[in-house]
């Protein structure tokens, strides 16, 4: 009788899945379970094969199977549920570089359910790095605003805001209960020039207790900057979990956006 390990060679059928003969065998199988996905044959919450039905179809070691699965849970294609089994994950929704984009219209239009926790808004002394942002001097006055941002209940973005107070005076008087801050923003003033800066950073402690999320996992960090006829208006970081959100835009070959 052969040993066991040529048997299990002989039953790889790479051929029957489109597969190269080069790429290494762990990538064939996450290329597999990818290109599902993408053609829709497995759908969002839809179960995969188990690790065991993945040895046999492939004809490979557990040992490969697990890091494709690994791989792919860690790139948020799938999620692994100890005991139970690996799942096709939630699309994670992505927003916009190219515009003020407004998260609540986004969530809304998914059909999922939106809320903003406001959870202060103060007059506090600007620091060095905030007043160089709005063209102020150190320890001046400025607004700031603090929310949290949930879809379906979860959070997916902490907003912590700074307001030039020579260009919205009347910004802390607003009742932010009904309409958020950036949506008040966008309605009553009007900017001409906006900037963009995207980072990976790991969140601190408070953050990630605000996000609930471990402070180990990584976040995309919006840093934004808007202006009105040359003066800034306001400098706004937007922290996401990595795991629920992405940043993104489709542009022509011109380097104008593409909406719609």
């Amino acid at each position: 009788m052969p040993p066991a390990s040529s048997a299990r060679t002989s039953t790889r059928q790479p051929a029957a899945h489109g597969e190269s003969p080069g790429v290494a065998l762990y990538q064939q199988v996450k290329d597999h379970i990818a290109r599902k996905i993408q053609d829709g044959s497995w759908k969002a919450g839809d179960r995969l094969p188990s690790e065991n039905e993945l040895v046999l179809q492939f004809g490979i070691s557990r040992m490969t199977v697990n890091r494709a699965l690994r791989e792919l849970t860690e790139q948020g294609r799938i999620v692994r549920v100890a005991g139970v089994g690996s799942f096709v994950a939630e699309g994670k929704p992505q927003s916009t570089l190219l515009q003020i984009a407004n998260l609540a219209s986004e969530i809304r239009a998914r059909g999922h359910d939106y809320r903003c926790q406001v959870l202060s808004v103060e007059r506090v002394a600007a620091s060095m790095e905030v007043a160089a942002a709005l063209d102020l001097r150190t320890g001046e006055s400025v607004f700031h605003a603090l929310c949290v941002h949930l879809e379906d209940g979860v959070p997916v973005q902490l907003e912590d805001r700074y307001v030039n107070p020579r260009i919205v005076p009347d910004f802390i008087e607003q009742d932010f209960a009904q309409l958020q801050p950036s949506e008040f923003l966008v309605r009553n003033v009007p900017y001409d020039q906006m900037e963009h800066v995207v980072d990976a950073v790991l969140p601190t402690r408070e953050q990630a207790q605000l996000l609930e999320m471990e402070p180990t996992q990584p976040c995309l960090l919006l840093m934004r900057r808007t202006w009105s006829r040359g003066t800034p208006v306001t400098l706004v970081r937007c922290l996401h979990p990595a795991s629920r959100y992405r940043l993104g835009c489709r542009i022509r070959a011109d380097g104008n956006p593409v909406f719609g």
